[in-house]
């Protein structure tokens, strides 16, 4: 039951994350749009799904190590009250992110600019793939902009955390990488009406609103389990 929750947190924290995509990804889909060489545009749906596909496996990768790094320490160390204070910081990060979404309190960008230092150095290898010569050359370049600094990403992860193992954590992050496609689709092809709804402040206060509520339910649980 609690791994359906685990996995059930990540597709949620994905598919309520919509605005937050749009803000980080709009530049990257502008970028991607002007790479698809104009005699292939009639394809530009294959080239998206790739691009989406590569990005998925990006986040899936992760989850699998950190699913199976604190599934290994959990072992070694304090077991289950481990994995009742990680299942604490899932709650906060829940919560933190519910207050960013509905944007009520900017912490998390601190996160993402701690993972800046990282993209630096994988940034380049995106453009070793653009212009794109075919639509599998997408698919590479989505896996390096998985890598992207992103506290919704850095998010999810911690529900990767607490899964139990480097399958279910890469299952989580997979779950949550399909609950952002509707939003990545919508920024590479479909009407801007929607991409202003996905962005309307409305949708980010209940968005954000319903993401605190999971994470003061899940920091109930943490202690419940700790107690």
């Amino acid at each position: 039951m609690t791994g359906q929750l685990d996995a059930g947190a990540a597709l949620l924290i994905g598919l309520l994350g919509a605005g937050h995509c749009i803000a980080m990804c709009g530049g990257v889909a502008a970028a991607f749009s002007l790479a698809i060489p104009a005699g292939q545009r009639r394809w530009h749906w294959l080239y998206l799904l790739a691009y989406n596909l590569g990005r998925i496996a990006s986040y899936a990768l992760a989850g699998a190590l950190v699913g199976g790094l604190f599934a290994g320490l959990a072992e070694l160390g304090p077991g289950r009250q481990g994995l009742g204070l990680l299942r604490v910081l899932a709650g906060v990060m829940m919560i933190l992110l519910g207050l960013y979404l509905a944007r009520w309190w900017s912490g998390l960008l601190h996160l993402e600019r701690i993972g800046q230092r990282l993209w630096r150095h994988l940034k380049p290898l995106a453009g070793r793939w653009v212009p794109f010569r075919h639509p599998l050359s997408a698919l590479p370049f989505g896996m390096v902009w998985g890598w992207l600094p992103c506290g919704l990403v850095y998010s999810a992860l911690t529900w990767s955390a607490v899964s139990g193992s480097a399958a279910q954590g890469a299952l989580v992050m997979a779950l949550f990488g399909l609950g952002t496609l509707p939003t990545l689709l919508a920024l590479g092809g479909l009407a801007g009406s929607l991409r202003h709804w996905l962005n309307h402040a409305g949708f980010r206060r209940v968005s954000g609103i319903l993401l605190i509520l999971y994470g003061l339910f899940t920091f109930y649980q943490a202690l419940v389990l700790l107690y």
